[in-house]
């Protein structure tokens, strides 16, 4: 919002505005859910795993109260992000990965004396463009749109209900995101917003909502509004401190009806980052689901490297 309301009323928001040279900052690793403004140079190329382990803690209900999530539910994640820069101001990359699902004591699974199971699997396939639109100067922001197509690579369908129903590893349709991504460096802080609105190609049924994550997402439904926030904070030496914000809201389909209640998850990612060198880095947080309604909420260590050549 803060960056938002810089962009409507601060005197560097005219694009033929004096050309100022953007500020100098330090070298960080980007935040681990928000997305990034400033494109790739042309020609770079940047590798980038993550490991997490979502730790499903429990359900939010309908009125946002926390309540018990049926059972051991634990969700082992590796995506890998490959990001290039094609042109000026414009990047284009890709992410899919593993997904190991399991569970242990579930009650009501509905599969009569089935309480354990696991299943292992790809990710659906996101492909993303970014275009800079706004180069950031000593007052306005960097401004880059962001287009996104996610791909149901992901195991959806003939889901096994001995399985209970950890064995659904993708959305099961074409997703469409469009929306915005920010940055300022505001000394001693560099700062992310991400606004998006997504759209789901067809109603998924009564595909269940187990194994939600930061980085897997709920499986989709209804049209979904995801806003993102971030703040990095250089240290001493090497080291830059990193929090996030992240919060998604389901909304009605434009083009179909939904048939399950909508979904809200608000959290934190506090974490810290390391930069051995400009094309090295490394960072650690913690995913920490704090409110939202019909939904799993979980606690998700994330671990990334980022190889930049």
């Amino acid at each position: 919002m803060f960056l938002g309301l810089w962009m409507a009323i601060g005197p560097g928001f005219r694009v033929a505005a004096v050309a100022d040279a953007p500020p100098e900052r330090p070298a960080t690793a980007g935040p681990i859910i928000a997305d990034t403004a400033v494109p790739t140079p042309p020609g770079q190329l940047i590798i980038q795993p993550f490991w997490s382990l979502g730790l499903v803690a429990g359900n939010f209900s309908p009125s946002w109260r926390r309540g018990s999530a049926g059972g051991n539910l634990r969700s082992f994640q590796m995506p890998i992000k490959i990001t290039y820069g094609l042109f000026q101001d414009l990047e284009i990359y890709g992410q899919m990965g593993f997904i190991h699902n399991w569970a242990n004591q579930v009650q009501d699974s509905g599969a009569p004396g089935q309480h354990a199971a696991n299943f292992s699997g790809v990710s659906d396939l996101a492909l993303v463009l970014k275009y800079q639109l706004i180069e950031e100067t000593t007052w306005r922001p960097t401004v880059t749109t962001f287009w996104n197509l996610d791909l149901p690579t992901g195991h959806h369908f003939r889901a096994n209900p001995s399985r209970l129903g950890i064995d659904v590893l993708g959305g099961g349709a074409y997703v469409f995101t469009g929306g915005f991504n920010l940055s300022k460096w505001l000394g001693p802080v560099y700062l992310y917003s991400n606004l998006w609105y997504s759209i789901s190609s067809r109603e998924h049924g009564n595909s269940p909502r187990l194994l939600a994550s930061p980085l897997m997402g709920p499986v989709l439904s209804r049209d979904v509004i995801t806003w993102n926030m971030a703040a990095e904070w250089p240290l001493s030496g090497k080291w830059v401190a990193l929090l996030e914000f992240y919060n998604s809201w389901e909304t009605s389909s434009l083009f179909h009806r939904p048939q399950q209640p909508p979904s809200i998850l608000m959290g934190v990612l506090p974490g810290i980052e390391y930069v051995f060198n400009p094309r090295w880095s490394c960072e650690l947080g913690v995913a920490i689901d704090l409110a939202g309604k019909n939904s799993l909420y979980s606690y998700t260590p994330i671990f990334s490297v980022i190889m930049s050549y």
